[in-house]
This record gives structure tokens, C-alpha cells and sequence, in this order.
């Protein structure tokens, strides 16, 4: 860090970033949020086991970091990891095996890889896809229905539906949908007790294997016999005329995979969550359902599946009068940054006709999500035929949040209710 860091005190508030309970803990973590947005936007953070950063939790300097690609890197360092865990990543990629999605590149390479799946989440493929995912919309709330009185709304429900759409447009099949599932709680729960397979960052880095592995039998099994689907495009994938590394190749199916429906679970679930403690909110919506659009995006601002990522600077700058010195990297709070009251009426109030809703749940600029409109499309179709249709609906328990500092959301919600 540079001499002025170093100098620093580290504000108690900004620890909460470096410890995935805290995002167990709604009430923790954004009383520890609005503190930094108001009296440190710009904090530094050294909190072992993480190597130090600096916090950034106001809305528009998140903006501003990601609109600035070429000065704020995603190389070396796009999320919050361990130190142990980053020198493993760092040792894997030069031995030529390790994780290289979308959110590890910058461009121009970034802008190449993202294209060859950028056509499938397109507004003609979306409108094209609409009917089928209506389809299984209406198959997850019959299954509600036909599971009911009760239901852990997680787990029965909202993380079966995106994973069936996204597993289905990648050509997988059915069979292999638990695994993946399994897959992704243990890559992106490697801080949770419920999902982490291991301790140590070597035990964790085997789930990333045993995906490796799965996909490059798929990638062997679609260059050798193409077919219309995205496991297909991925694997023909060209960037200058020649097929995409492995590791590029693998990294493409693992966030496509995993990213592609444990995002969209964490923001049904949440939403459903918030109309159930709103209940007002709730019956607002039933009575006009014109409103979906705008709730499905207050139910992603107030859920924000992807908690951060990490940008470094490619040279000395600033943010707010503080000197950054180059290499040194910034945490890009998007929980803090949706509840910023410089932006959002009354941030802390869910709002399911809030408009303007300048969240940035999805990220901003150049790395904007590649699946935003796919998640959005399978919300707006999964609570316009669940709403109608229910009755009645009460907490049969408490909800439990899980401990990340990446990706996460509730893993249970138990609910009791009366459905159609």
C-alpha cells in the first residue's frame, strides 16, 4: 500500500467487508454500510486474511471506477479472495490450469470473449426463449402448489427454475442438473458451513477440477459434433481466428453455469422475501401487475446477488481527494452502493413501483452482466403467474442468509401458504 494507506486508521465499520458473516447479517452489515457511506465513502481495509484495499461504498464513485476500464483493471484481482487463495489462482493460470472467466479479463481480450456468447442473451433470443421460460414459470409454481401447505421456498423452488432454463440453454442434460447445482453452492459457498466442501484453499479449488473436467468432456463432445445450443457456441468459440485456450473455454462454462442461475435464485428468493415483510408492497403489485417490471428490478437493487468486485489501478489516481497509488486495489460495494441515500428515495423502504432505479446489482460499463435480460425475463415470468395465484403466504421459520463476500442470498426460506 502506498505511504498514505499505511498511515491510515482503519475505520472498525470497514472490517465488515472482510468477513463474509457479515453478509449473514442484513441488519450488521448495512448499519456498518451507511456509516462508511457517510463518514468514510473511501475507506482503507486491512483485515487479514485479505490483502489490504480500499472500500468504496458511495453509488457514484462506483460508477465512475467502472466506467474508467482502462485505469481500473479486473487483472490481477476481480473479487475478494484470500491471499492463500489468490497466490494458489495466480500459481494454477501459469501452469495453465486455473479460472479465467469474463470477470478476471479487461479489454480488448475481455471485449473478444464476451462476444461469442453475447448473441444468446440478445433481445431476439430473449423474445424467443420468453414462451419456454413461461412455460417452466408455470411448472415451479404447480410444483409449489402441489408441494404445499409448506415449502422451503429456496431450495424446492427458486433455485430449480433458472438453473433448469440456463442448463437447458446450454444443451446439458437434465441428469446433470443436480451436480451443477451442487457444484456451484460449494464454488460460491467456499465461506459457508452449510455448502463449503473444504477449509483449505487446495480442498475448495477441487470443485473448480471436478468442473473443469465435466466441461472439457462437453467441449471434446461439441467440437467433434456441434449442435444448437451455447455449450456448442462456447466450444467453437474463435478470438483472432482461433479457438479460445482452454482455460478461457472452461472458465466461459463455469460462469455460465454457475453465475447464470445462483444470481437469479438469490434475487427471486430475496424478492419474495421482501413482499412477504411488505405486505402492502404485496398487494400492491397483485393489484397491478403492470408493475412487475419495476419490481423485479427493486426486488435485484434490494437482494444485490453479487456483493462486490475488485478493480486495481493502473496507475497513481485518486477517488474523493484520496490518493491510490498504481496496483493498489478497490472493493466495489454494489450492496452499499444500492442503498445510497444520495440516489435512492428513501433506500431502506422496498418499493415495487420505484422509478428512477439506478441500481447497479448488475455492474456497470464493460462488464455490465452478460445474462442481466435473462434474469430479469425469468423473475417477471415466475411472479406473474405465482402472484395471481396465491392466496396466502407467511414465514413457516426464520430465513437464513449465507456467509460469502462474493455471491450469495438466502439459502433458506421456509414459507407456509395457500396457492391455486
Amino acid at each position: 500500500m502506498s505511504a498514505s494507506a499505511m498511515d491510515l486508521k482503519m475505520d472498525e465499520a470497514a472490517k465488515v467487508l472482510a468477513d463474509p458473516t457479515a453478509y449473514a447479517d442484513d441488519a450488521r452489515l448495512h448499519a456498518a454500510l451507511a456509516h462508511l457511506r457517510a463518514n468514510n465513502p473511501v475507506a482503507y481495509v486491512d483485515h487479514g486474511p485479505y490483502r489490504p484495499f480500499w472500500a468504496i461504498t458511495k453509488h457514484a464513485d462506483i460508477m465512475a471506477i467502472e466506467r474508467a476500464n482502462d485505469l481500473w483493471l479486473s487483472e490481477p484481482r476481480p473479487l475478494l479472495a484470500t491471499a492463500e487463495a489468490d497466490d494458489l489462482a495466480k500459481a494454477q493460470l501459469e501452469a495453465g490450469f486455473g479460472l479465467r472467466t469474463l470477470i478476471h479479463m479487461d479489454d480488448p481480450h475481455h471485449r473478444k470473449v464476451r462476444a461469442i456468447g453475447a448473441d444468446w442473451f440478445r433481445p431476439k433470443a430473449m423474445r424467443d426463449l420468453k414462451v419456454r421460460v413461461d412455460e417452466l414459470a408455470k411448472r415451479y409454481v404447480d410444483k409449489m402448489a402441489e408441494i404445499g401447505p409448506e415449502c422451503d421456498f429456496v431450495t424446492d423452488i427458486a433455485v430449480n427454475f433458472p438453473l433448469y432454463v440456463i442448463l437447458s440453454l446450454l444443451g446439458l442434460p437434465e441428469e446433470d442438473f443436480g451436480r451443477m447445482h451442487m457444484l456451484t453452492q460449494e464454488m460460491f459457498g467456499g465461506d459457508d458451513d452449510e455448502y463449503k466442501r473444504g477449509t483449505t484453499p487446495e480442498e475448495q479449488m477441487a470443485v473448480l477440477t471436478d468442473f473443469f473436467n465435466y466441461f472439457g468432456a462437453l467441449t471434446a463432445s461439441r467440437r467433434e459434433h456441434p449442435t444448437d445450443d451455447l455449450a456448442s457456441a462456447i466450444a467453437n468459440g474463435r478470438v483472432d481466428g482461433e479457438l479460445m485456450s482452454d482455460v478461457d473455454t472452461l472458465s466461459y462454462y463455469v460462469i455460465v453455469a454457475s453465475a447464470g442461475h445462483d444470481t437469479t435464485k438469490d434475487a427471486i428468493s430475496g424478492g419474495l422475501l421482501a413482499l412477504i415483510e411488505n405486505p402492502a408492497e404485496m398487494a400492491r403489485l397483485k393489484g397491478d401487475l403492470s408493475l412487475m417490471g419495476t419490481a423485479v428490478e427493486e426486488m435485484i437493487r434490494w437482494s444485490t446477488p453479487v456483493k462486490e468486485f475488485m478493480r486495481t489501478a493502473a496507475e497513481d489516481t485518486e477517488i474523493r481527494g484520496v490518493p491510490i497509488a498504481k496496483g493498489e486495489s478497490v472493493y466495489l460495494a454494489y450492496v452499499s452502493g444500492n442503498r445510497d441515500e444520495e440516489v435512492f428515495d428513501e433506500p431502506f423502504r422496498f418499493d415495487v413501483g420505484r422509478d428512477p432505479n439506478k441500481h447497479v446489482a448488475f455492474g456497470y460499463g464493460v462488464h455490465f452482466c452478460l445474462g442481466a435480460a435473462l434474469a430479469r425475463m425469468e423473475m417477471n415470468s415466475l411472479f406473474t403467474e405465482l402472484l395471481p395465484r396465491l392466496d396466502s403466504i407467511e414465514l413457516a421459520g426464520k430465513p437464513e442468509l449465507s456467509a460469502t463476500t462474493f455471491v450469495g442470498g438466502l439459502k433458506h426460506l421456509p414459507v407456509r401458504y395457500s396457492l391455486r
